[in-house]
């Protein structure tokens, strides 16, 4: 598998791809990503600085000749999602990658690849380290904890960057130009509770599992009303009369993707078991029909497990059910402005009960502030009239667009001589860190492109090798050709 990628072109940029896939990276434990960089830095004459939180500066000065042209900053984030399939024993903070090469693209075996924005942070390396492209004053910031927070761009420290032009290399569709973003918020809900005794008798204990959705990246794919695990399984729990008591619940993962897999362990009364086992296939029918076209797999298994000690008050559970069923959750409006665009939407990402509390969290996005705002109030007052403590944190405006760009101008010029078509111009519904990094410096003019990637943010992810190569050439022909000064 090594070699097959180190075979691939552009070879540096495959090269420092390889490596990052060896290197555990999940969000907040980037420690070793960034002495990689140190010694990259070191090895071939860079300045560099290790900044607040773990970002890592690097510079490079012009070529003869180029010391004219304004300086290009590379962008690109160190963290990966840390996502596996449930039958996949894998751990992120020690395991490699198993990197696979087939039909075209690039993968891994059963968790997430990283290409989201490993191949952005490896395309900058690639530049960097290759003294037959002739450019301006470069640099490159690599930031912390992208994924869950944007960490790194919120604590990023002013007076560091030199450059005008920002290339933020962490888009997921070759041939088109981000020149804007939403921005996010995060909202997390608590419930809390005493745990119950089991009944010692008259109950049998089952594992319920939703599984087989296709899940996604919360701002690329919350456009495809692909189906949500958790709301999945509480309308289930609503929809059956059977007395269930719910023990714990553990569903989603990241806030920033769409849940692919809950599991809730529960207590079923034992005259009933039959019903319960044909009802819950009954739903799962329901839902395959339902979904038809967005989702190929829906799978709602119960297994018979050990007898369970407690349970949490059917009060509790029956509040946290109505909430979670009336939470926004997908598409909340589309723009008005720009065809396609979704302009503000929520991710219902987590539920998790643990030690007398179940925790709720959700991702909502916004290009408006004042729409932003007002899903924000909306999802706030679902959770308190439910009776939960709710908290939005992590505010962050988006990136508006600039069609008076320099960069841009450069950037259609550029796409259109060499591959004699327009780019697309866009503006996404994902969250970029432009936005934050240009609150903290203003005057820079900003761009977003990269290489082809699929289902980021699942196991499923993937990128097409064809466009890798058109993506670091037409990266290099942006370096050689920017704008002068």
């Amino acid at each position: 598998m090594e070699n097959s990628i180190l075979k691939l072109k552009p070879t540096l940029l495959w090269k420092h791809f390889y490596a990052l896939t060896q290197i555990p990276r999940p969000t907040f434990h980037e420690e070793k990503v960034q002495q990689y960089l140190v010694n990259f830095a070191k090895e071939h004459g860079l300045e560099y600085k290790v900044l607040k939180k773990g970002n890592v500066y690097l510079r490079k000065e012009a070529t003869p000749g180029m010391e004219d042209r304004e300086g290009l900053i590379f962008q690109a984030h160190q963290d990966m999602v840390a996502q596996n399939n449930k039958d996949v024993k894998f751990n992120f903070l020690t395991d490699p990658l198993k990197v696979v090469v087939e039909n075209g693209r690039v993968r891994a075996q059963g968790t997430t690849l990283g290409a989201d924005n490993g191949i952005g942070l490896a395309a900058g390396l690639a530049i960097m380290e290759d003294n037959n492209i002739k450019h301006g004053p470069i640099e490159a910031l690599f930031t912390v904890s992208e994924e869950t927070g944007m960490v790194g761009a919120f604590n990023l420290e002013s007076g560091i960057l030199k450059g005008n032009i920002l290339l933020n290399l962490d888009t997921e569709t070759f041939g088109e130009l981000c020149i804007g973003c939403a921005g996010a918020a995060d909202a997390s809900a608590t419930f809390s509770y005493k745990s119950l005794p089991a009944p010692k008798q008259g109950y049998v204990s089952y594992s319920i599992f939703v599984h087989g959705l296709q899940g996604g990246h919360s701002g690329l794919n919350i456009v495809n009303q692909r189906a949500n695990a958790i709301k999945l399984l509480f309308r289930f729990l609503y929809h059956t009369k059977i007395e269930i008591l719910v023990s714990n619940i553990d569903g989603g993962g990241l806030r920033n993707a769409i849940p692919r897999e809950i599991t809730a362990d529960v207590l079923v009364p034992k005259a009933e078991e039959k019903k319960f086992i044909k009802q819950l296939k009954e739903y799962e029918k329901l839902l395959v029909d339902e979904f038809k076209g967005i989702e190929s797999t829906i799978l709602m298994d119960a297994t018979k497990i050990a007898p369970l000690k407690k349970y949490i008050p059917q009060y509790t559970i029956s509040l946290l059910t109505r909430a979670i069923l009336a939470v926004p959750s997908g598409v909340e409006k589309m723009s008005n402005d720009i065809a396609g665009l979704v302009e503000t939407s929520n991710n219902l990402a987590r539920v998790l009960s643990e030690r007398g509390k179940i925790i709720v969290h959700c991702m909502l996005r916004g290009s408006q502030r004042s729409g932003k705002v007002a899903l924000a109030e909306k999802i706030k007052a679902v959770f308190e009239m439910a009776g939960a403590k709710i908290v939005i944190s992590g505010d962050y405006d988006g990136w508006n667009p600039n069609i008076d760009s320099k960069i841009l101008k450069t950037c259609r010029e550029t796409f259109q001589r060499m591959y004699k078509k327009e780019a697309a111009v866009i503006a996404v519904h994902a969250g970029l860190e432009c936005g934050i990094i240009s609150g903290k410096y203003p005057s820079l003019d900003m761009i977003s492109f990269g290489p082809s990637i699929t289902e980021p943010h699942t196991p499923s992810e993937s990128v097409d090798i064809a466009s890798v190569e058109l993506f670091y050439e037409y990266l290099t022909e942006i370096v050689e050709n920017a704008p002068k000064k």
